[in-house]
């Protein structure tokens, strides 16, 4: 098999498919408000439509690993990435309940795949370098979200539609699709005597379910804290009403941050070490904002979550594609699949405990999560 690229470019292109991934799903997120207006949605509809993207994320996880094996990371990049776009300006462009919900539907399939196929790519590039760069990619993935966002408030700031807004963002998405796509890793698909036969979840062995419930752990701390930082600022820490995004944006920014240190971390420290660390930070950060919930010390608080939440999905995905025995699109599958659980029930499981008791009792209870990633990461096998 010929590996023929230059390794900067490569890196440089991944990055970018990275980057695109990261600004559709924060344009889309940055325009909920605006749909639900022009749609009359109720809370209860639109909290009903906004479960068909994971729906469609989880649902066909299997279908993802399968055409990433069958037709390598490269070609599912490369169509997946023209796609996933495209089902954004479908939704810009919907008038109705039913509309809207298919395209949620396709764009949590058309999402999973790109995310699947994109961090394949970096973990082949990973390897073959040996080096450790998923950190990194994932930084790009953070830092999208904060253009995307800023993006956003220029459409709103001069009253342009969502339809408008999602156009654009799909050209710039095919800007960078047309100077990255050559230049992505060149993958031979499976040969059929080398397929993993019949269903994916077949292939789970000790280490990617250890692996999965350290991602399930840290995306549940992860979830909750996009969600629920602002409500604690809110009605815990009682900051003022100019202050209260305070959390998130502390939260989402030490996360970036940490991302592009990631790397160098786990070469200095190994991965074991990094998820250990990433516990230990995540559960000091929420036990510091539960017994003290002052405006600065929370905000310190939130900071170590963030930092801790940086680095240990990127090192789970590491660890994982690197499994000897099992196709690495399909290891990714597995391990995510069961990590983006925790992400989809922390934030339900916050409120659950919030409305019987008070928002610090959950808080509390996930601090716990990081305790027992901290004991799981010893445990963790390690795949050269």
């Amino acid at each position: 098999m010929r590996f023929i690229f230059s390794k900067n470019s490569t890196r440089v292109a991944i990055s970018l498919f990275f980057f695109a991934h990261g600004l559709v799903l924060s344009s889309w997120a940055s325009r909920i408000p605006s749909i639900k207006t022009q749609l009359a949605l109720t809370d209860a509809e639109l909290g009903t439509l906004l479960l068909l993207l994971p729906i469609g994320q989880i649902s066909t996880m299997p279908l993802s690993a399968k055409l990433i094996r069958t037709y390598g990371s490269q070609r599912s990049v490369r169509y997946g990435f023209l796609l996933y776009p495209l089902v954004l300006v479908l939704l810009g462009f919907s008038t109705h309940y039913v509309t809207l919900a298919l395209g949620l539907f396709f764009f949590g399939v058309l999402g999973n795949l790109c995310n699947i196929a994109i961090n394949t790519q970096g973990v082949e590039l990973e390897t073959r370098l040996n080096k450790s760069l998923m950190s990194s990619f994932h930084g790009a993935w953070s830092i999208s979200g904060f253009i995307g966002a800023l993006f956003a408030l220029g459409m709103l700031h001069y009253h342009l539609s969502t339809a408008t807004h999602f156009i654009l963002v799909y050209f710039l998405v095919i800007l960078l699709w047309v100077f990255s796509y050559k230049r992505l890793i060149t993958v031979e698909p499976t040969s059929n005597k080398e397929r993993e036969k019949g269903s994916i979840f077949k292939q789970l062995d000790k280490t990617l379910v250890q692996l999965g419930i350290i991602g399930f752990l840290s995306m549940a701390i992860e979830g909750a804290m996009f969600d629920w930082s602002g409500v604690y600022f809110q009605d815990i820490v009682q900051a003022p009403e100019h202050l209260i995004i305070l959390g998130y944006t502390s939260f989402v920014l030490l996360m970036a941050i940490g991302r592009f240190l990631g790397d160098r971390l786990v070469t200095v420290l190994g991965h074991k070490k990094v998820i250990q660390y990433s516990g230990i930070l995540m559960s000091s950060g929420l036990l510091l904002a539960v017994f003290f919930p002052h405006l600065l010390l929370t905000t310190f608080a939130f900071m170590l979550v963030g930092l801790g939440g940086s680095c240990s999905v990127p090192t789970l995905y590491g660890i994982a594609g690197k499994h000897p025995k099992v196709h690495p699109g399909t290891a990714l599958t597995l391990v995510s699949s069961i990590a983006f659980l925790g992400f989809l029930l922390g934030p339900p499981v916050i409120g659950f405990i919030s409305s019987s008791f008070d928002l610090r009792y959950s808080f509390a209870l996930f601090s716990l999560f990081g305790i027992v990633m901290v004991l799981l990461g010893n445990k963790a096998t390690l795949f050269k």
